[in-house]
């Protein structure tokens, strides 16, 4: 039964609460974004499955009173594709941070953007390993601070929207926890779309990261948030020095023409049956 009136308490587990995540943390404007855009999209709590990995941001699941399964470290994906292919008619939502959706999970993610399999992954992108002690991320920007990169980062990051597209997502967009109305609409479109879609989420981590970036705050690191964001419409009358350091928002590529990844295995299915 899906509930006309929106309410939070309907789709928390109140017996799991408080939450873990430290104060001033985006993960929660994130958790309250996506459980709006469940509700908008008319989805009953049986039909939506929610995987996580390891991270603040895996710890989600634990809170929504939906189907939900907390996996090992990258492997969220590879769950979620599992019970998609068992059962199709699934809306199966992958939560993962930078680091589990990138690193160890990095292959998982091409794969399953290659494929197209109808599901969404959600990258809470903080930079920063922020449960296991501040470590450098794929995504972490150049020249920035963390416990493996004390002198600065030398590394190029993933920018996790450019990858997504390359390797074959039909959905792809970009938003802040800071801009929390923006967020939600655009979880609705992503999981409204079929195909695997990829959400990348900028929000913050003042503890591990902010604090060795000038950012000691939740204000200073929402700031920062509000000033490096660009809409990609702007973007495109910015010159690239103008847009260095900052990053563009918005849905920033759809594509609902190539085939969908189970859709077409059953299909294939039904076909050798039928021979």
């Amino acid at each position: 039964m899906i509930k006309t009136k929106f309410d939070y308490d309907y789709y928390l587990r109140k017996n799991t609460l408080p939450h873990i995540w430290c104060p001033g943390c985006g993960d929660g404007i994130i958790l309250k974004a996506l459980l709006r855009a469940i509700h908008k999209c008319g989805y009953s709590k049986d039909e939506v499955v929610i995987t996580s990995g390891i991270g603040c941001a895996s710890r989600l699941p634990g809170y929504v009173d939906f189907n939900t399964i907390h996996t090992t470290h990258g492997r969220a994906l590879t769950f979620a594709i599992g019970i998609k292919m068992y059962k199709p008619k699934l809306k199966v939502i992958t939560i993962s941070g930078d680091g589990d959706a990138l690193a160890i999970g990095g292959n998982h993610f091409i794969h399953a953007a290659r494929r197209n399999i109808d599901m969404t992954l959600i990258v809470f992108n903080n930079y920063t390993y922020g449960m296991t002690g501040g470590q450098y991320s794929p995504t972490q920007p150049l020249d920035s601070y963390s416990t493996t990169t004390p002198f600065g980062n030398i590394e190029f990051p993933f920018d996790v929207c450019n990858l997504a597209q390359a390797a074959g997502a039909t959905w792809v967009g970009r938003s802040t926890s800071y801009h929390a109305v923006q967020l939600e609409k655009f979880m609705v479109s992503a999981l409204n779309h079929t195909g695997f879609s990829v959400l990348d989420v900028i929000t913050n981590c003042h503890i591990s990261y902010g604090r060795r970036n000038k950012m000691k705050s939740p204000v200073d690191m929402v700031k920062y948030q509000k000033e490096k964001a660009i809409a990609a419409r702007s973007a495109e009358n910015m010159s690239a020095e103008e847009l260095t350091g900052r990053f563009k928002t918005g849905i920033l590529f759809e594509n609902n023409d190539k085939p969908e990844f189970s859709s077409e295995y059953y299909k294939k299915l039904e076909s050798i049956k039928t021979k």
